[in-house]
């Protein structure tokens, strides 16, 4: 990819821009309704034979909003070198809505996965986990178009904190501890740069 950010965290870069974009404090479904899951997510090849292998298990945990039909839950494969396959599936859209999210706007992977007492993002596909954060061309980013349509999260007013405060835990799985706590070193250099370049333009 072109180089696009100068900060690389385990092959990863960093835009920076995530430790200063407004967000919500953090996530809360009852407010929303999983409103962020509407239009249905991009998992990579592996992440979507996982839930294919576990459908028994899943139908059951489905409700009468959910199509309980596993063929007709992932969209036709296609090439992404975003994803550690190369291979993206996203997933279809049932009821408007993904065709994980249940009618009360929880999504029924990490329903499952709290229910059967096991890490609660062990059948939950990445981008759903990192949103509003995303990989792009090698970055992590985050979706602005994405949040562009969201009613709760992109209203100013309920944007109490930032992008980064909001999805540490995220950022923390998807790193691990020594690569958070790297990020964590870089957003501190970073805002400081920032400041002194703010002081140093009033004073000049």
């Amino acid at each position: 990819m072109q180089k696009k950010f100068e900060k690389q965290i385990n092959g990863l870069y960093i835009d920076p821009a995530i430790f200063t974009q407004p967000f919500v404090k953090a996530c809360d479904v009852c407010i929303c309704s999983g409103e962020c899951c509407y239009y249905g997510v991009y998992t990579d090849k592996g992440e979507s034979d996982i839930i294919m292998s576990a459908k028994d298990k899943i139908i059951a945990h489905m409700d009468d909003s959910q199509i309980k039909e596993p063929e007709k839950w992932f969209e036709a494969p296609e090439v992404d070198t975003d994803f550690p396959s190369g291979i993206a599936v996203g997933t279809e859209v049932y009821n408007g809505k993904c065709v994980f999210l249940d009618k009360q706007g929880f999504c029924t992977l990490q329903k499952m996965a709290v229910l059967e007492n096991e890490y609660k993002w062990k059948y939950k596909p990445l981008y759903c986990i990192l949103f509003p954060l995303v990989i792009f061309e090698g970055a992590i980013t985050f979706d602005d178009e994405h949040l562009v349509r969201m009613h709760y999260c992109n209203k100013s007013e309920n944007q109490n904190s930032t992008i980064f405060d909001c999805t540490k835990n995220e950022l923390r799985h998807l790193l691990g501890e020594s690569g958070f706590q790297e990020l964590l070193n870089y957003k501190t250099e970073f805002l400081s740069n920032s400041h002194n370049e703010e002081t140093n333009i009033e004073a000049a």
